[in-house]
């Protein structure tokens, strides 16, 4: 059964404070720290690239960095986020014609794998062969690009279809998941949750990531039976 991680989104932090903003939601109880990489192509938005995450890594040596790559050549950027500490690469499935190159490519530098689709994308874009040898899997539920947008119901069956094929496969949503929404999410098999303002604007960010772990893993815990 795969465990409940909870992975806040950096993209919601206070980047004038970046390691500090990192290190309290560690603090928190959060695992991993998701740092969304936006290229201006892939996506119309420019966020941070390799400089920024390796002045992170070295501000906070132990970090998870799970780096989501909204970029339109994934391929390219392999060496300079395994060289800035990166600790998992994930890149769009809509990005790459050789998806398993790719994966091998990432493991070839230590990094953990990730597959991400858009909420235009079928699930069934993961085949059996990407998924089987891809660490994570990550279901967008908004438009990657910007921050702030609503919850996409309509992408939570992608995620039960997923879990049914890989069972024991990290499984992530990322996009207006909070405490609102974190319930459908989990019944459907996500034990990977990315949140941003629902963590880091709370007045307690450890009892919300707390809260999302939970549902989480009472979820996880009937998967298993």
């Amino acid at each position: 059964m795969p465990r409940a991680i909870i992975s806040p989104s950096v993209l919601a932090s206070d980047f004038g404070q970046l390691s500090a903003e990192c290190k309290r939601m560690i603090k928190g109880g959060a695992e991993w720290l998701h740092m969304d990489v936006m290229d201006g192509h892939f996506v119309p938005n420019i966020t941070m690239g390799a400089p920024v995450l390796s002045c992170v890594h070295k501000g906070v040596p132990d970090i998870f960095m799970d780096c989501h790559m909204m970029v339109a050549q994934p391929e390219k950027w392999v060496d300079d986020i395994a060289d800035a500490g990166g600790s998992l690469y994930c890149f769009h499935i809509e990005a790459t014609s050789d998806a398993v190159s790719l994966i091998n490519a990432i493991h070839a530098r230590n990094m953990k794998a990730g597959v991400a689709i858009s909420p235009d994308t079928p699930s069934t874009a993961i085949t059996d062969e990407i998924g089987a040898v891809a660490d994570m899997l990550l279901v967008m539920t908004v438009y990657p690009g910007r921050g702030g947008q609503k919850f996409l119901q309509r992408c939570v069956p992608k995620v039960a279809e997923l879990r049914a094929r890989f069972p024991e496969k990290d499984i992530e949503v990322d996009g207006g998941v909070g405490p609102k929404t974190i319930d459908v999410c989990a019944d459907a098999g996500s034990n990977v949750i990315v949140a941003g303002t629902a963590i880091f604007n709370a007045p307690n960010p450890e009892d919300v990531i707390t809260s999302l772990k939970t549902t989480v893993n009472t979820a996880q815990a009937r998967f298993s039976k």
